[in-house]
């Protein structure tokens, strides 16, 4: 069960972090206040989805669809470039946070499931991913700011 803690510590930072790398991937102009809001809509509805009796991982095709629908509206209909960015953000989230785990383990010789009653760790866990999403997204937009001038 996800607790406001996780959602507040974990949960939003990772959707800001995603929402900026699709962002960045579609060119669509960092305004601060779009890409907060949309990171907490992200967040909580994949939080409420993982509340509903349905299969696990249909929260992240949800928050993948909702990424898309406001990626598109936020480039004028781009449905290419809005479906390219929001797979490539996923999966590069996907990816990070599947490194982690393994990575987390071999610091601290402990598993992830032993993990799960303590939130602390947990919390750290998540966000190890989260910082890294953020410094790629950081590189990537540095370097396609440099490209374009």
């Amino acid at each position: 069960m996800i607790t406001l803690l996780l959602l507040l510590l974990q949960g939003i930072p990772e959707g800001i972090a995603i929402t900026t790398l699709a962002f960045v991937i579609s060119r669509i102009p960092l305004k601060l206040i779009q890409i907060v809001l949309v990171g907490i809509t992200l967040a909580v509805s994949a939080s409420v989805i993982r509340l509903l009796p349905i299969p696990l991982g249909i929260h992240t095709i949800m928050v993948i669809l909702i990424l898309f629908i406001v990626l598109t509206w936020l480039s004028n209909g781009d449905l290419s470039q809005s479906f390219i960015s929001t797979l490539l953000s996923s999966l590069v989230l996907i990816i990070f946070e599947t490194a982690s785990l393994p990575l987390f383990e071999l610091i601290s010789r402990l598993t992830p499931k032993a993990l799960y009653p303590f939130q602390a760790p947990r919390i750290i866990l998540g966000d190890i991913h989260v910082i890294i999403l953020f410094l790629v997204t950081y590189l990537l937009n540095t370097f396609l700011l440099k490209k374009i001038t």
